[in-house]
């Protein structure tokens, strides 16, 4: 399997081919190890793998260990765990969501419904979690901690801000747990795997997380401004589900009494009323909000190039930097 990226002339090409032979292994492993002895929930398990997906986590996680011994054999599985993790957890999501397509695919949930869908993500976490403990202390440890987060945040998006808490520091709360953490763990266990001393680990880790809440900012961004064959499912998902992204969190803060009929609009149940709710997709694309929430996003970019200023100058750095500056323009 090819890395799917255009890597641009800036990036050696040794570093390519090893990136492709190392996601060839990735795939790999993911397809045997998401094989068990009941069918219904093989099958379950490969639906979301099989749809494709960038491999966005295991490249990062191969990424990073270019700065040891990449060659390490507890560089893949740890790659493999990372990836299995983020599957889990998007099983899970879209039963919270009670979204309908994935991926440009019906989704587990409506497939073989909730219960069903629960039990696979269950299933994949522990399957990560057999693997962190197969890698030792530090990738258990590390698989531990990130599955804590990871609730933690599905938790936080769940109950809402307290009363008397900012609703910006919430969302932000939410992004670092729900998707910063598991993009920075993906790029310390690259790192840790691979024997990288712990304090470059750290930093590659930082930028892992940076540029995890940079990649949610975009994710908020597309749900508003792509449209369906882009996204891979419907547009505004997030507003049907009253979820408070970036773009929304910032025209609350900006609105103004010319803004009454979009506040109209996402105070109402958007869920089962397409009409209003591509008005509401119409009129938030044309609001400064966007721009705002473009300028957050290229400020976590600007600290992830920052903080890769500071780590070796190989060619795993350009491509890292190359990722970084992906995310300002993202359309998928």
């Amino acid at each position: 399997m090819s890395s799917g990226i255009n890597w641009g002339p800036d990036v050696d090409e040794g570093l390519s081919a090893r990136l492709d032979e190392g996601m060839d292994r990735v795939e790999e492993m993911l397809r045997d190890i998401v094989k068990s002895q009941h069918a219904l929930l093989t099958r379950a398990s490969q639906h979301l793998m099989l749809a494709g997906g960038k491999r966005f986590r295991p490249m990062l996680a191969l990424l990073t260990a270019e700065f040891g011994d990449v060659a390490d054999a507890r560089v893949v599985p740890g790659a493999v765990a990372c990836e299995l993790t983020h599957l889990a957890s998007l099983y899970h999501d879209d039963v919270m969501d009670e979204a309908d397509v994935r991926r440009g695919q019906p989704t587990a949930n409506i497939l073989w419904g909730n219960k069903m869908a629960i039990l696979t993500g269950d299933f994949l976490f522990a399957q990560a979690a057999e693997i962190g403990l197969e890698l030792g202390p530090k990738a258990s440890e590390l698989y531990n901690r990130v599955a804590k987060r990871l609730i933690f945040g599905q938790f936080r998006e769940m109950v809402g801000p307290g009363p008397n808490q900012d609703k910006m520091d919430h969302y932000l709360h939410v992004v670092t747990e729900k998707t910063g953490v598991l993009i920075r763990a993906s790029c310390e266990v690259g790192a840790l795997m691979a024997g990288v001393d712990p304090e470059l680990a750290e930093a590659l880790g930082e930028f892992g997380e940076q540029l995890g809440v940079a990649f949610q900012f975009a994710d908020d961004l597309i749900d508003v401004a792509a449209d369906a064959e882009q996204l891979g499912k419907r547009p505004g998902n997030d507003l049907r589900a009253k979820v408070a992204s970036l773009p929304v969190l910032h025209f609350r803060a900006m609105a103004t009494a010319e803004d009454a009929r979009l506040s109209e609009l996402l105070d109402s149940d958007l869920a089962e009323d397409d009409a209003a709710l591509e008005e509401a997709l119409s009129l938030l694309r044309k609001h400064p909000a966007m721009a705002r929430t473009q300028d957050d996003l290229d400020e976590r970019v600007d600290r992830c190039l920052a903080i890769l200023d500071g780590v070796p100058a190989i060619p795993a750095r350009s491509a890292l930097k190359q990722l970084a500056e992906s995310m300002r323009d993202r359309r998928s």
